[in-house]
């Protein structure tokens, strides 16, 4: 452990932060340590704890011990990260061990004071970079009715990964494909990357899966006066008006072969004529595409074309499914909270205990954009200041039961010996991890992770003590 001696602190250190490890004694002298080089720190002895200790609303770095049982590492800092997004997270590991994928940084104990020092700094540094890099994605979005900017956010991994490519990609010509479910947020994200692309034209949005072939080849390319019955006079088309600036085709899977073939050739060459005409136009267009579908299977279905595929799938951004980035849930479920609250004209602080459980045991099958109409439908229908569970949709509270994930009977029969067996040597020992691993056969980071996924919490299991 640092000696308590207080020392001048290293350039860059935060100034708040949060101690978390479940030895408390240990959580307490670093916290002391740290004070006495005259930082503002917390400690906390357990994930729970640290949920609830003041320094996470507002801190500059959090120390967590990588061997935090039941995952707490992680959960502790995508709270700490949703509380305090430009918060550093160290990770405390053993000698030789990995940085955790949670983690900003990570400093091995024991160690040297300078060390940990260096690793809460370069944790602040790679925290900055990365919030900066996000903020770069967020001007001049669209404004949801509210007042609030509808922009993509999280602080899943998985979410830091999408961010991360797209404000790369996003000041380059490059073509992107964005894939994933209905509800993700593809066109949220094709809208962001053009608000950071520089490009001073228009955002210009298709939805090609809503139109018939010969009403989206007008739609895309525009028509000359008598091109079809109807065509009283000329219309220029997306292409055309998103010329200097972003044309987002969502639904692209879509699009008829023939039309396939049209939009290669404007992808190769960026020319085309408007229906009816003979007057080749060209364009300055970078194009964003967008599809739920897997479009590898349909070109080996032969329903879309190899050299189409291969054009527009320059850049791939994935957007994850919500039930994959779970922990996002309670930050959205607070943005879209406010936002409806506004247009409501009413005071609606937060969730209760019951409704915020029933958000994050939801599977969500329509991902972001069912969470975003179940917040507002409870917002409109409720009464109190406090979304109550109650408020939701039938379907949220039905799912929060199990959330689909209720264990078989063979898994369950195949857990219970080895629960046993695991439960018997902690006791044994006195309910010290590092002694039951020992017993067992198995280190400390093994039983760590066959407590997880036994589910069990050795805060919950651990008689108290007088």
């Amino acid at each position: 452990m640092p000696s308590p001696k207080p020392t001048r602190p290293a350039p860059n250190v935060a100034g708040r932060v949060l101690v978390v490890d479940d030895d408390r004694r240990l959580a307490s002298g670093r916290a002391e340590w740290l004070c006495g080089l005259g930082l503002h720190a917390f400690a906390a002895g357990s994930s729970a704890e640290a949920a609830r200790s003041p320094g996470r609303e507002r801190c500059d770095a959090c120390l967590i011990d990588s061997l935090l049982p039941a995952d707490g590492g992680r959960r502790v800092a995508e709270a700490v990260r949703t509380a305090s997004p430009a918060a550093g997270i160290v990770a405390i590991v053993p000698p030789g061990g990995q940085t955790p994928d949670w983690a900003d940084a990570s400093a091995a104990h024991p160690g040297p004071d300078e060390l940990l020092l260096a690793a809460i700094a370069a944790a602040r540094d790679t925290a900055t970079t990365r919030v900066s890099q996000r903020n770069q994605l967020t001007p001049h979005t669209q404004p949801l009715a509210g007042g609030s900017a509808a922009t993509v956010i999280g602080f899943h991994p998985a979410m830091h990964h999408v961010l991360d490519v797209a404000g790369r990609i996003a000041p380059t010509p490059a073509t992107v494909l964005v894939t994933g479910e209905s509800g993700t947020g593809k066109s949220l994200l094709a809208r962001q990357i053009h608000a950071a692309s520089g490009r001073t034209g228009r955002f210009v949005e298709v939805a090609c899966g809503s139109l018939a072939e010969p009403l989206l080849e007008s739609e895309l390319f525009g028509h000359v006066a008598g091109a079809f019955t109807g065509a009283t006079g000329d219309r220029d088309g997306k292409f055309l008006q998103a010329d200097g600036g972003t044309l987002f085709l969502d639904e692209i899977a879509t699009a008829s072969p023939a039309m396939q073939v049209k939009l290669l050739r404007v992808l190769q060459e960026m020319e085309f004529e408007p229906v009816g005409g003979s007057h080749t136009r060209r364009v300055d267009v970078r194009v964003i595409l967008a599809t739920n579908e897997d479009l590898e299977s349909l070109v080996a279905a032969g329903r879309f074309r190899a050299d189409l595929f291969w054009r527009i799938n320059v850049v791939n951004i994935e957007m994850p499914p919500l039930r994959r980035r779970a922990s996002d849930i309670p930050l959205l479920a607070d943005r879209f909270l406010h936002a409806a609250a506004g247009r409501a004209g009413r005071e609606v602080t937060g969730f209760t205990a019951a409704a915020r459980e029933a958000l994050t045991g939801h599977p969500w099958p329509g991902n972001v954009r069912e969470l975003q109409h179940a917040i507002e439908r409870a917002v409109y229908l409720g009464r109190g200041s406090l979304v109550e569970a109650a408020d939701l949709p039938a379907v949220v509270l039905a799912g929060s039961v199990d959330g689909g994930n209720s264990a078989s009977p063979l898994k369950e029969a195949l857990a219970s010996p080895e629960r046993q067996l695991i439960l018997g040597a902690l006791e044994r020992a006195g309910w010290r991890r590092d002694i039951a691993a020992r017993t067992l056969g198995i280190n400390r980071t093994t039983l760590y992770k066959k407590l997880k996924r036994l589910g069990l919490d050795l805060a919950d299991l651990q008689p108290a003590r007088s």
